[in-house]
C-alpha cells in the first residue's frame, strides 16, 4: 500500500509548490487557500495517508465542518451523532476515489491510523506524531484553528485548507479562511500557499465557478438608476441574457475619475449574449443610451477578468499591459508589466481604488495590482 503519493502528479505550478511544502520538514503548518477544483483536499489527504503508511506519522487526523448547503448552518457530531462521521468518511472516499481503495481506507480507520475528529471537541487532546488536516476553514471559526495549533505535539504537522472567495458567505465581511490565512502568514515554521483559477484541474470546476459568480451578481440589489437601465435594456434587447447593471457615477466622483473612456454604467451579460445586447452595428446599445441618458458599456462575464477591468479602467490601453488576473487569497491579483503598473494604479492610487470599488460592488472581492515577475521596468533616458 506504500507509495500512493506517486499516483498523484502535480498538474500546475501551484500544486507543485503545495506538494513540496507538504513533504518539507521545514514547515509545521501548511495553509493552502484557493477555489474548488485546485487539488487542495486531494493532495493533502493523499500525502497524509502516504506519510502514515511510510511511518512518518502515527495517525492522520481529519477534521472538517459539515455544513447544511441549504441553510448554511454547521452541524456537529453532538447534534447528528454517527451521521457526522459517515458524512466526513464519504467525503474522504470521494477525494481518494481511484487512488486508494475503500477496503484499505476502512482498514486504516479500524487500526486507528485515520481518525475523523469533530473540530468543535478537541480541547484537552494532544496530537503527537500526527498529521492533522482541517479542511473547508471558510465555514468554521478561526478559534478552532488556534485550538488545534495548541494541540500539536511532537513530530506533528497541521494542514489547513479553505476557499476565501467562492465557498464563503459573501455577506460576511471577513470569513474564517481569510482570517486564518492572515494569521498563518506571520506564524513561525508556517507557509501559506495561494492557488487560483490557473491551478484548477477538476473537470467542471471552472464552469461551476462561473455559475457561482453569475448567481452572486444576480443577487445584487439594484438601485433605481440600475433598475431603469435594466428595464429599458430588456425592452430594446429582449433576447439578450442580462445578468446585472452596475452604475458607477458615485465611484467616479469619489475617486475623481474624469476620463471620458469610463462609462457611467456597465451592463454585464452572459457569455455569448453580447451581440444581442449591442446590435449588429451598435444600434441597440445606442438606443438604450439615448433613452437612459447614460454613457453605457457592455461586457460578457467570463473567467478572463481582464476584459471586465479594461471595460471600466480610465486608461483605454491598459489591457495590453495586463499579464494575469487571478485569485490570490481573498482578492483578485492583477499582474502587470513594468510599463503598465503606474498607469493601472493612477495618481495616488485613484484608478486601482476605483476598480477595487467596482469589483467589491459586483463580487464582494477586492483588487490589488503587482508587477509581474520577469516584467522589465521602463528604462529612464
Amino acid at each position: 500500500m506504500a507509495g500512493i503519493i506517486e499516483k498523484v502528479k502535480p498538474m500546475s505550478a501551484g500544486q507543485e509548490v503545495l506538494l513540496n511544502a507538504l513533504k518539507s520538514k521545514e514547515y509545521e503548518i501548511v495553509g493552502v487557500f484557493g477555489p474548488t477544483g485546485t487539488g487542495k483536499s486531494l493532495l493533502s489527504c493523499v500525502y497524509a495517508i502516504d506519510a502514515v503508511l511510510k511511518g512518518e506519522y502515527r495517525r492522520f487526523i481529519l477534521a472538517r465542518p459539515v455544513v447544511d448547503v441549504r441553510t448554511g448552518k454547521e452541524v456537529t457530531a453532538l447534534e447528528v451523532g454517527d451521521l457526522y462521521y459517515k458524512l466526513v468518511y464519504s467525503y474522504l472516499e470521494d477525494v481518494l476515489a481511484g487512488i486508494f481503495s475503500q477496503k484499505d481506507l476502512q482498514k486504516l480507520i479500524d487500526e486507528g491510523k485515520i481518525v475523523i475528529a469533530d473540530s468543535h471537541f478537541l480541547r484537552g487532546r494532544t496530537f503527537d506524531e500526527s498529521i492533522i488536516f482541517l479542511d473547508d476553514v471558510q465555514s468554521t471559526y478561526p478559534e478552532i484553528v488556534a485550538e488545534i495549533i495548541m494541540r500539536i505535539g511532537r513530530n506533528s504537522k497541521l494542514v489547513v485548507a479553505g476557499d476565501p472567495v467562492f465557498q464563503r458567505d459573501p455577506t460576511v465581511e471577513v470569513d474564517g479562511a481569510t482570517l486564518i490565512r492572515e494569521v498563518l502568514m506571520g506564524e513561525e515554521k508556517a507557509i501559506v500557499i495561494d492557488l487560483g483559477l490557473s491551478d484548477i484541474v477538476r473537470p467542471g470546476a471552472k464552469r461551476g465557478i462561473k455559475l457561482a459568480l453569475e448567481l452572486r451578481i444576480l443577487k445584487r440589489k439594484l438601485n433605481n438608476i440600475e433598475k431603469s437601465i435594466l428595464d429599458i435594456a430588456k425592452i430594446r434587447a429582449p433576447d439578450a441574457e442580462i445578468l446585472t447593471v452596475i452604475e458607477m457615477t458615485k465611484e467616479k466622483k469619489d475617486f475623481d475619475i474624469t476620463s471620458e473612456v469610463v462609462p457611467d454604467a456597465l451592463i454585464i451579460v452572459k457569455e455569448g449574449s453580447l451581440g444581442r445586447l449591442v446590435g449588429r452595428k451598435g444600434e441597440r446599445i445606442h438606443l438604450i443610451e439615448k433613452e437612459t441618458g447614460f454613457r453605457l458599456r457592455a461586457v460578457e462575464l467570463t473567467l478572463d477578468f481582464s476584459r471586465l477591468i479594461t471595460a471600466v479602467h480610465p486608461v483605454s490601453w491598459i489591457g495590453k499591459h495586463i499579464k494575469t488576473v487571478d485569485f490570490v487569497g481573498p482578492e483578485f491579483q492583477v499582474g502587470l508589466t513594468g510599463e503598465g503598473i503606474g498607469a493601472f494604479l493612477g495618481q495616488g492610487g485613484s484608478y486601482v481604488k476605483f476598480i477595487d470599488a467596482i469589483f467589491r460592488k459586483l463580487f464582494h472581492v477586492g483588487i490589488r495590482a503587482v508587477r509581474e515577475k520577469g516584467a522589465r521596468k521602463r528604462k529612464r533616458s
